[in-house]
């Protein structure tokens, strides 16, 4: 179809707004639904090896339960009136009693990709966007196929209470439940629902203040009859109150004054849920295969059991030192994406094993690491003293539990750790088989020609930038800190800021985080800094070769995995909620910002144009020109990546913040019309696809890998098998922890 003439570009998307707003809110019937293959790996392994990973894969389903705590106030019920459902009747029994109720086949087919969504994400809302999701049928439809299940005929006051609780929650779109924010701007059970983000910074800097970290806690605030708050940080684990005197987190549990506010420290949250992580983590150690990984089980043992960081820190040094493991994991309270104020971690455990092609390539890559970090864009005195050389392997994940899968990982998050023993890196090989094919018919604002090109050479230029942003993007560059005794990691008189040409004016204090300093910003100021790695390094012929690519398929590989950044980049716009002028995921307001710093390049490096697609309806084109890349594009991409690190190695938030926030500003600014684009952004997304995980089960001293098909039916099934043995106490404990903090979740008035 024909361009739009240049005045008309901002009313095209416009049109498209209006009947965007439920589409948002719900997963279409048609979802993508793949499986996750590791038949092979796992029959590589011993039977002792199989064991070990059985156990830990048992720690971590178990552990991940907690993410429905830490998701919406309803999740837990949510799941539990699910689990009792499927139970009681596999999805196609309870089809039967659902047609005979008189739902539609598209009806109950929405029912079953709502469970299967409830369980991908462990709660209710997107894990990837934060967004709610609600089930695409009639409210009291679903009511009558529940209330006449087989589960209520056995347990009709358990289910129809389960309902009442859960069911006005499950369909709501009121405005403040449609995201997870804090306070006014959406939901979330990392803090009570009057706390603010003023309440979450001072919360903070009297953590920073006990040298406690945020990860494994949650904030309840309580106002007393003065009208003062105190405050109450609750720390995950399986102790609660219990007197421990060898236990340095035993000191810590007690009563502060803080600026004016008290704080009272306490434990056990969670202590059920983790209290089974523990019990199988033990039976794990006795399969461990050496002793850092006796050590390190030991220490994560220690952290879930009494609340302590400190223990999964020295757990994760042990995890650092087993290098190249035959079955890998990790597990605990990780990732801080979730969280509104950016420092709590949502739990997280992956069992993997390793997928030697691939691993070889990345190895070549680590050797190659040292000299590709001298190609960065800043001084040697903003890296490290000592690149220490990281594992880095491809893995078949066998368990991910949480409430998504990524692409690849590079942990732990603990700066220390990072800065002074090092890191791991992992690329999720099966993940990314099945995560992000894409088929052609459904790819949206490319160019016709560059579609069968893109098909080609993602899934390839994908494995090349994971590579590089796991271990030269969040593994480069240094924090600039003085510690407790006043002495200092950089020279003062030698090193210049090369943004000011003058001697570093600001750094970390003792205690003070990446994650602390830069809050609401860090995580995706961090991907972004990571990504734009990824690119700029994909310029490099010997990381070209490493991956075995030289001549037209390497300019090919370098193209697409450029054009997949700048497509992503548009894609974003569908994570940005205009009314709270916010994003709520941190990896696409990365790609948008680089979008925005490569469309500022200019020279027609990248265009993006508003368009009529041929059904009629509002499109756009993205195109890259392919000769500018490396003279127009690195050179922009170089002066943004030294400005990102400069500022994040000074813990320079204000500036940080200046920069970061001015490219993610979503405007209707010409000639792009972000805001309007956003619109035909949502018209034509495509929802991101549910991956089915199998199961393993000890059948005599052996242990069975169970599969499951490739639909929402079959991802239902793997969680109605998952807790087999003890689904119904699940259950119980979930809606006991739930309930007991119920009355925390009410917003601001």
């Amino acid at each position: 179809m024909g361009e739009p003439e240049a005045g008309s570009e901002c009313a095209i998307g416009a049109a498209a707004a209006g009947p965007m707003a439920d589409t948002q809110y719900i997963l279409p019937n048609d979802i993508g639904v793949s499986s996750l293959d590791c038949r092979e790996a796992f029959r590589l392994l011993s039977s002792t090896e199989r064991l070990y990973a059985h156990y830990l894969s048992r720690a971590a389903w178990y552990g991940g339960l907690a993410v429905l705590l830490q998701t919406s106030p309803e999740a837990p019920y949510i799941y539990a009136l699910l689990s009792r459902l499927f139970r009681a009747q596999d999805p196609d029994q309870l089809r039967q009693h659902a047609l005979a109720e008189g739902l539609t086949e598209e009806e109950y087919q929405a029912f079953l990709v709502y469970a299967a969504g409830v369980y991908s994400n462990m709660g209710n809302y997107k894990s990837f966007g934060d967004t709610k999701f609600v089930p695409n049928l009639p409210k009291e439809k679903l009511e009558r196929v529940i209330l006449g299940s087989e589960a209520a005929q056995q347990h009709p006051e358990e289910v129809r209470g389960l309902w009442q609780t859960c069911g006005e929650l499950m369909f709501s779109l009121e405005s403040r439940l449609r995201h997870l924010g804090l306070g006014k701007e959406g939901i979330t059970t990392y803090f009570s629902g009057n706390c603010t983000m003023e309440d979450a910074k001072l919360a903070q800097d009297f953590l920073d203040s006990q040298n406690l970290s945020a990860y494994n806690t949650r904030l309840f605030k309580e106002v007393g009859q003065d009208g003062k708050p105190s405050y109450e940080v609750r720390l995950a684990s399986v102790l609660g109150t219990e007197p421990n005197l060898d236990s340095e987190m035993t000191s810590k549990l007690k009563s502060y004054e803080f600026q004016g506010s008290h704080f009272r420290v306490t434990r056990g949250d969670y202590a059920p849920i983790l209290q089974k992580v523990v019990e199988h983590l033990e039976k794990a150690k006795a399969y461990a295969a050496n002793s850092h990984q006796e050590q390190m089980l030991a220490q994560y043992i220690e952290s879930f059991t009494q609340g302590s960081i400190e223990a999964h820190k020295k757990g994760s040094r042990f995890w650092i030192q087993d290098k190249g493991p035959i079955v890998e994991s990790y597990i605990g309270f990780i990732e801080s994406y979730r969280d509104p104020f950016g420092s709590r971690g949502e739990f997280e455990g992956f069992v993997a094993m390793v997928n030697k092609a691939m691993s070889a390539k990345f190895e070549w890559l680590v050797a190659s690491a040292e000299q590709l970090l001298k190609e960065l864009p800043w001084p040697p005195a903003f890296e490290k003293d000592k690149f220490l050389t990281p594992d880095f392997t491809s893995l078949d994940v066998l368990t991910f539990a949480g409430s998504g899968i990524p692409a690849g990982i590079n942990i732990p998050n603990y700066d220390d750790l990072r800065q002074t023993e090092g890191f791991k890196n992992v690329s999720l090989g099966n993940v990314l088989a099945v995560a992000y094919a894409t088929q052609r018919e459904k790819l949206t604002f490319l160019e016709e020609e560059d579609k069968d090109l893109y098909i080609r050479w993602k899934g390839p230029s994908f494995d090349v930038q994971v590579g590089l942003h796991e271990l030269l993007g969040h593994g480069s560059g240094k924090l600039f800190v003085q510690d407790e005794k006043g002495a200092f990691n950089f020279d003062q008189e030698t090193v210049i800021n090369p943004e000011t040409g003058e001697q570093i004016q600001s750094w970390y204090r003792s205690g003070e985080t990446w994650d602390s300093k830069f809050s609401t910003i860090a995580s995706s100021y961090e991907e972004c800094r990571a990504e734009s790695v990824g690119l700029y390094l994909c310029l490099h012929p010997r990381v070209l070769e490493i991956f075995g690519f030289e001549g037209a398929d390497a300019e090919d590989v370098v193209y697409v995995n450029w054009l997949n950044m700048v497509r992503a980049g548009l894609l974003a716009l569908e994570f940005y909620t205009p009314e709270a002028s916010s994003w709520r995921q941190a990896h696409m307001q990365a790609r948008f910002v680089i979008l925005r710093v490569l469309l500022e390049a200019g020279e027609g490096l990248v265009t993006v144009t508003p368009t009529t697609g041929s059904d009629g309806r509002p499109d756009a084109r993205v195109r890259l020109d392919r000769d500018k890349i490396r003279t127009v594009g690195k050179p922009a991409l170089e002066r943004f990546l030294r400005r990102l690190q400069v500022l994040k190695s000074t813990g320079d938030v204000a500036g940080g913040r200046a920069l970061y926030e001015g490219y993610a500003a979503v405007t209707d600014a010409p000639p792009e019309c972000f805001l309007s684009l956003r619109d035909t952004v949502l018209l034509r997304k495509e929802a991101r696809k549910l991956i089915v995980q199998p199961n393993t089960r000890l059948e005599g001293s052996e242990v069975q890998l169970l599969e499951y098909e490739a639909s929402a039916a079959g991802l239902i099934r793997s969680f109605s098998e998952r807790f087999l043995e003890d689904g119904p106490e699940l259950e119980k404990i979930l809606t006991q922890l739930a309930t007991a903090d119920a009355q925390c979740w009410k917003g601001p008035q």
